[in-house]
């Protein structure tokens, strides 16, 4: 099959010919002629089966591309421009001198820098990183004393720029914080001391650490693992620093003493501080098999977010370089719910006792009647407790808080109403027969409630029939005066009197 050319680059270049070129494609090997135009390339290497190298002829105008081989000649439209092209000119070298070691980066400003091929820092080639019209950035090449920079492109070569090398000292370490670690390696340790710019390697004995910064005095690195007291080493292109020792110890494993709170609810989401000794360093904190998020962490104490997990009692623990830590309980607890409260009314003034029922119970720390606190809480079980009502207006919700939550609304009747007393303001009739039977129709405010009715003590049969009017049928007693006084769960009201006349 006849050669294939897909593609070259650059695509324009100098009508005097001399511009070096890549053509891709495919079927080079064997590959005898490369003409652009009617005119032969020079310079031509084979590089591989689908490149080749080579430099461009004399010519002019737009012209096809065609690699010869032994079965013949591409056919495919890759066109090369002839075009004059400006030749780069440097105006500035950022910085202008460097390391004899090179490997630092140099910016290049100038015009018509684009397609550069070559960038020379005297008669070494350097590693040209990026390209556009007005700059390039190039990895100066190892030198000595002051040489010239250059730039050449398809238009040509450019003025040169000096570029001095100079000699860095070698870098010097003089202190290490930490000095010594856990054999496991990890820990973060800074190296401080001068001449540490462009440190390509930070040994730990025979073990390069991997740097995390680095500036003219101070770099950071992770530890390697390792045993014993090593010598900690700095290299950058200056030379290798003087040794510094580092020693790897025997890190003893974590224990915790206690846990506050030891329980909580199964959302998670509180904080539990852990404390111990041995604590630094913590890698992992479990509840159960499930991690806490680590907030804080000193040597003898740690503090998490515990993770969410059923109710149960799970184990915690704390793993450090050293090891893992003993195990302590932690508690789940489920949130607590209200079912109902009995008696669901009394008076605005609170004062009186509440049983509550429900579930989860067994840990209230509080109880609130809607935004009041109960007082007076006493947990009979985990299904039923009693408190004494705080003032309140309305009806409210009541919620006890246990370390599972706050209960929320959901099956049952967690509702208590507050009353105002009773107030009886006027009786009519105020007489009737000592045989009793007499309708009595009683005017005042706050009667819906109304569980009792009584004339002299003596229960009256009633209906209630507003919250201000009841009616009462007065029962027989002895002629004579006695006091009317109505009772509802917010207590008893006034008293006025009722006349029994002789029968």
């Amino acid at each position: 099959m006849a050669p294939v050319v897909t593609s070259v680059s650059p695509t324009q270049g100098n009508p005097a010919g001399g511009t070096p070129v890549t053509i891709n494609g495919s079927g080079f090997t064997g590959a005898s002629a490369v003409r652009f135009g009617p005119n032969l390339a020079t310079n031509v290497v084979i590089v591989s089966d689908t490149q080749i190298t080579a430099r461009t002829p004399p010519g002019s105008g737009t012209v096809r591309i065609t690699v010869t081989g032994p079965m013949g000649t591409s056919t495919q439209n890759v066109f090369f421009s002839y075009t004059t092209v400006a030749a780069p000119v440097l105006t500035a070298l950022s910085p202008s001198s460097g390391p004899t070691g090179g490997g630092n980066t140099v910016t290049i400003t100038g015009t018509n820098l684009t397609g550069a091929t070559q960038v020379l820092f005297g008669p070494t080639p350097a590693t040209i990183l990026t390209n556009t019209p007005t700059q390039i950035t190039a990895t100066a090449p190892p030198g000595t004393g002051t040489t010239n920079v250059t730039v050449t492109t398809p238009g040509g070569t450019s003025n040169p720029l000096s570029y001095t090398y100079v000699t860095t000292p070698a870098p010097t370490i003089t202190a290490l914080s930490p000095s010594s670690g856990p054999t496991t390696g990890g820990n973060t340790v800074t190296i401080t001391g001068t001449n540490l710019t462009g440190a390509t390697q930070v040994l730990f004995g025979p073990t390069p650490a991997t740097i995390l910064t680095n500036t003219p005095t101070q770099i950071t690195v992770t530890a390697p693992p390792g045993t014993g007291t090593v010598n900690v080493t700095v290299t950058t292109p200056a030379g290798t620093s003087n040794s510094v020792p580092y020693t790897y110890a025997a890190v003893p494993a974590p224990t915790i003493t206690s846990l506050s709170p030891t329980n909580g609810p199964t959302t998670g989401g509180n904080t539990v501080t852990i404390t111990g000794t041995n604590l630094t360093g913590a890698t992992q904190v479990l509840f159960g098999p499930t991690p806490a998020t680590i907030l804080t962490n000193t040597p003898t104490q740690i503090t998490v977010t515990a993770p969410a997990g059923p109710p149960s009692v799970v184990n915690v623990t704390v793993t450090t370089a050293g090891g893992i830590s003993n195990p302590l309980s932690y508690i789940y607890v489920a949130a607590p719910i209200v079912i109902g409260v009995s008696p669901q009314f009394g008076p605005d003034t609170g004062g009186n006792s509440v049983t509550i029922t429900g579930s989860n119970l067994a840990l209230a720390s509080a109880v609130n009647f809607g935004p009041n606190p109960a007082t007076g809480l006493t947990v009979i079980s985990d299904n039923q407790l009693t408190a004494t009502a705080p003032p309140g207006t309305g009806t409210v919700v009541v919620t006890v808080t246990t370390p599972g939550g706050t209960s929320t609304l959901g099956p049952g009747n967690p509702y208590y109403t507050y009353l105002g007393a009773p107030v009886i303001n006027t009786l009519i009739p105020d007489t009737g027969s000592s045989l009793g039977g007499d309708s009595v129709t009683i005017n005042g405010a706050n009667l819906t409630y109304t569980d009792s009715v009584t004339f002299g003590g003596t229960p009256a049969s009633f209906s209630v029939l507003s919250d201000t009017l009841a009616v009462a049928t007065a029962p027989a007693h002895a002629a004579g005066t006695v006091g009317v006084q109505l009772h509802t769960p917010a207590g008893n009201s006034n008293t006025l009197p009722f006349t029994y006349d002789p029968a």
